[in-house]
């Protein structure tokens, strides 16, 4: 099996208004590789943004069909994580990297 990088490993910050609550409790949620392990991600996330990880938890999300014009297409699945951070610490998400 070919090494993940640990860039590679998270794709994007998925900003909605679930994530935006779950910030108030110190947790992030990124779309991360499909491959990609707990002890991937924690390790990766401290590497990247210099913060404690205290939990992770990985969700699935399934590819769904949707019917457009009476033509079935499909909306692509992944893999999200929610990242739980050390009281106190915070990951900006409008900066870069």
């Amino acid at each position: 099996m070919k090494k993940i990088n640990y860039i590679d490993s998270i794709r994007n910050p998925i900003i909605t208004e679930k994530a935006t609550i779950l910030s108030e409790q110190n947790k992030t949620v990124f779309k991360v590789h499909e491959k990609a392990n707990k002890k991937i991600i924690k390790k990766n996330i401290e590497k990247l943004f210099k913060v404690n990880v205290v939990k992770v938890n990985i969700i699935n999300q399934k590819t769904k069909m949707k019917l457009k014009q009476g033509k079935k297409s499909y909306k692509s699945g992944y893999k999200k994580a929610i990242i739980t951070l050390k009281k106190g610490q915070s990951i900006d998400l409008t900066t870069g990297i």
